[in-house]
């Protein structure tokens, strides 16, 4: 009975059943056959477990928890700091005046572009979004130094003896680097099928033994690396992989950052003690005056990863730390609305309520954010619709924000007033219910028509609840999360969403993907778990039926918040939508505009992208420029094909829609399809021309996202020729600077010349660096999706010029241009044949005569572009361009030595 001493009540009663199983039991003996003895025993298994439960007042948890309707897990995580231990203090500022020296940018060194610890690495950085770049070990190295400082303030070998095997004299260049400019160096010992025991590494007072079994990790708490990662836990259990290396080292210069225990049948020592062996060491730079830290395992240890924040932190002196501040809002979306028998019943509300109470300790202002459609209220069993009640009676202890009144698809509406009509419902409903409708926060259902954008759902929002702030894990993809990112259209805010491994359809931990063990992976180290560190603010989708039944969602939280206290010095903390997204893109000012992805590319944006739109309405290929190189001639001439089509004309711009490299892109993508209106009886191969694209810096970026599989063109003559036409453009146009300043004047303009000045001379001069531009299409685009055109022979044979076009974008039929296009010698070019014998030419503008340019301005741009003009041919010959024009060798051969 344990310490419980009072009498047992009802024993006769226990003792008569027992002698009449027993009685039975006999009998059962007598019987010839096994299976009613097999019986027999559980029921007499289930009637004493009924017995027990019934009278014995403190009956094991085991033993009730077989007779529980539900197996409800609990939160069970446990450490130090949660049972009222002290925190080991620790230093968390790396900072200091060293971190001048170089730039907030990691060198990472990688076996292989395909190797996966490189990879790793690099997806943990991008998470973080530290800047970084990867290099190929055993290449020659990249340049380190810009002027008086480092390019680079961490570097990263994902193989360390890559370093160690480096020729002499790029292993000294890259050790004076690290020295002069204070700069660190993270390793990671890789596996190998030979084992080392007690192997020195070459060069270093520090040995290895490699590929062990571990097991229960810890960390050092003087380690002053520490800043993010908190010491004091044991992470128990046996360790990821079975190739763990281990250091052993004869100098001061080293100090264990992390030990762990064998796990095979190694013996302990005489006295019966297991020395914890290093893990992870860090050299302080006694030895060789750099400081490293080296790994004896990859990032597949969740420990490593904060870890390896810590060092980067630390060797980079304070330049790449993370912030420890953390916010978190989880939304419960579709408080109201489920089928009966998964909605909330009032135990279930009562729960919701004292966990929040519970995370309002570790989490300041902790209130968890119900979504609601009204329409759906009431739909449940007799408890449920008392679970509802119970909710709308503890309204003021939770956040609240608006679905749709009957949680429809907002893109499926294409009518203003009818979706502006479905929300009004919904705001009354909330007003009559005493819910507050000020939050500025909308949550549309099944993520639809927040991205892809659907404006009119923008509209209505703005129109019926002042939304300025919404969240989507859509953009500008589902997966992979660490690259989810934030983005403000038409004033409002939208933020990254994130899931936490709970869906509609998870309700019970048995039914859980892999099981609890799998989910317990999440929260302790794992997916969860590293999301929230890796993001200063967290807002996590979960849905109603996560919070009935196994109440997976209040396990999920309260463990992973316990978990994070228990194993990081992060400050959690909480606040509103609106505060969320102001702080956000106060810390990420640069993710503000948009980037707007082809929905047509994702089978899950194309589900939730309006109705009426059409993959069809979108360009297959781009004239992207640049300016005064023949681009409206060329326009012409390919709108003559029966099967090519271009944009509708723009009243502002005329042919030009000049989407992607202007304000017109913050008017969403919904303004630009409308330029290609789609024809059913048509199979129109669209295209736009827009000569200001070329060197347009955020245009390829742009360009891809929306068309990645475009076709782009582009026409290029003598960059002195171009600019000399563009300056004499602008003049002919009345511009008052080029009218008041010779050309010269203009392309000599220094810096300190007044700002029209300096604007006309780069407009002149910027767009001919051809080189640099075409890079920049190459880093998005690959070569074959190029077709590049020689001006001049656009000029005087646009025929064969058209012919090849054909052939690059694979057009049919084939048109005959030799019928279409005939020379004007009025004009000087090539036109259209109307009407028999007639021509019909562009306007005044197009083939004006100019006087010539100076000899001393020809001279000094072609010193100018001489450097440009010898990358480009180098460019052409990469990408597999034979011909090389001809005013391209003239330029070069008559640039000034």
């Amino acid at each position: 009975m344990g310490e419980d001493s009072r009498p047992l009540l009802g024993v006769p009663k226990i003792h008569k059943v027992l002698r009449k199983l027993r009685h039975k039991h006999h009998c059962a003996y007598k019987a010839s056959t096994l299976k009613k003895c097999v019986v027999f025993v559980i029921l007499l298994s289930i009637i004493l477990i009924i017995i027990y439960s019934q009278y014995i007042g403190h009956s094991p948890s085991y033993l009730t928890g077989l007779i529980q309707r539900s197996n409800r897990p609990e939160p069970n995580i446990r450490c130090g700091t949660m049972n009222g231990g002290p925190r080991i203090p620790q230093n968390h500022d790396h900072k200091t005046e060293a971190r001048l020296r170089s730039y907030p940018k990691v060198l990472v060194f990688v076996e292989t572009i395909y190797s996966k610890l490189g990879r790793d690495i690099a997806e943990l950085l991008v998470h973080t979004r530290i800047k970084y770049k990867v290099e190929v070990a055993g290449k020659s190295l990249p340049v380190l130094t810009n002027l008086d400082k480092g390019r680079y303030g961490v570097i990263v070998f994902e193989n360390f003896n890559k370093y160690l095997q480096m020729d002499k004299w790029n292993r000294e260049l890259l050790d004076k680097y690290c020295r002069e400019y204070y700069v660190g160096m993270i390793g990671f010992i890789t596996p190998e099928e030979e084992t080392f025991v007690g192997s020195q590494l070459k060069g270093f007072p520090l040995f290895i033994h490699t590929n062990l079994k571990l097991k229960d990790a810890a960390l050092n708490a003087a380690s002053q690396i520490l800043r993010l990662t908190r010491a004091g836990e044991t992470a128990w259990g046996e360790l990821p992989c079975n190739d763990w290396t281990v250091f052993q080292a004869n100098h001061s210069t080293y100090e264990p950052l992390e030990w762990a225990h064998r796990s095979d049948d190694y013996q302990p020592t005489e006295s019966n003690v297991r020395t914890p062996l290093p893990t992870v060491i860090q050299d302080h730079g006694l030895f060789d005056n750099i400081q490293r830290v080296i790994f004896g395992s990859g990032l597949k240890f969740w420990l490593h990863r904060l870890l390896f924040l810590d060092s980067l932190s630390y060797l980079s002196h304070g330049q790449l730390s993370l912030s420890l501040d953390r916010r978190l809002l989880v939304d419960i979306d579709d408080i109201f609305v489920g089928e009966v028998g998964t909605r909330l019943r009032p135990e279930d509300v009562k729960a919701l309520i004292a966990t929040q109470t519970r995370i309002q300790t570790m989490i300041p202002g902790f209130k968890f954010n119900l979504g609601f459609s009204g329409k759906y209220i009431y739909h449940g069993n007799s408890e449920e619709d008392k679970g509802d009640d119970l909710i709308l009676e503890n309204v003021d202890k939770f956040m609240w924000f608006s679905h749709m009144w009957n949680h429809q698809q907002p893109h499926l509406y294409d009518n203003l007033t009818v979706l502006m009509e479905d929300m009004m419902l919904n705001k009354n409903f909330a007003k009559e219910k005493g819910i507050p409708v000020d939050s500025g926060y909308s949550v549309a259902p099944h993520h639809s028509g927040v991205y892809p954008v659907h404006e009119l759902l923008y509209t209505a929002w703005k129109k019926v609840w002042n939304i300025r702030v919404t969240s989507t894990e859509e953009y500008p993809h589902l997966r992979p999360a660490r690259l989810r990112r934030g983005f403000i259209h038409r004033n409002i805010m939208v933020l990254p969403r994130q899931t936490c491994g709970l869906f509609t359809h998870t309700m019970l931990i048995e039914k859980y993907p892999g099981g609890r063990e799998k989910l317990d992976e999440s929260i302790q180290g794992g997916e969860l778990f590293q999301t929230i560190v890796y993001n200063p603010i967290n807002i996590f989708m979960t849905h109603m039926s996560n919070y009935g039944n196994d109440r997976l969602g209040l396990y999920t939280f309260e463990s992973v918040i316990k978990f994070i206290q228990c194993w990081t010095n992060i400050k959690l903390s909480s606040a509103p939508p609106l505060q969320l997204a102001e702080s956000y893109f106060k810390l990420y000012p640069g993710e503000s505009d948009p980037v707007w992805g082809n929905p047509c590319d994702d089978l899950r944006h194309q589900k939730i992208w309006s109705k009426n739109k059409s993959c069809d309405s979108l360009p297959k290929f781009l004239v992207i420029g640049p300016q005064k190189t023949g681009t409206t001639a060329l326009y012409t001439f390919l709108s003559l094909h029966p099967a090519i089509a271009s944009n509708l004309p723009s009243p502002d711009t005329f042919e030009e829609i000049q989407f992607f490299n202007a304000h017109n892109y913050l008017r969403g993508l919904d303004w630009y399809m409308n330029f290609f209106p789609v024809d059913s009886n048509s199979s129109h191969y669209y295209f736009e021309k827009s000569a200001t694209y070329f060197d347009g810096e955020l245009v390829p970026k742009r360009v891809h996202a929306l068309l990645p599989h475009a076709k782009l063109v582009t026409i290029l003559i003598s960059p002195a020729k171009r600019a000399y036409s563009w300056y004499q453009h602008t003049k002919a146009h009345g511009d008052i600077i080029a009218n008041n300043y010779s050309f010269h004047q203009v392309i000599t303009a220094s810096d300190t010349a007044p700002k029209p000045l300096r604007d006309l001379r780069n407009r002149c001069l910027n767009p001919g660096k051809y080189a640099q531009h075409l890079e920049r299409w190459l880093t998005f685009f690959p070569p074959q999706s190029l077709h590049i055109i020689d001006g001049e022979e656009l000029k005087s044979n646009p025929v064969e010029v058209m012919n090849e076009m054909q052939k690059f974008l694979k057009i049919t039929p084939f048109f005959n241009y030799t019928e279409h296009l005939r020379f004007d010698p009025k004009k000087g070019f090539y036109c259209q044949v109307v009407s028999g014998d007639h021509t019909k030419c562009l306007g005044r503008s197009k083939g004006r005569q100019y006087p010539p340019m100076e000899e001393k301005s020809l001279k000094l741009l072609q010193r100018y572009y001489l450097s440009h003009n010898t990358a480009l041919v180098k460019l052409m010959k990469r990408i597999g361009l034979r011909n090389i024009p001809n005013w391209l060798k003239e330029d070069l051969s008559d640039s000034p030595a």
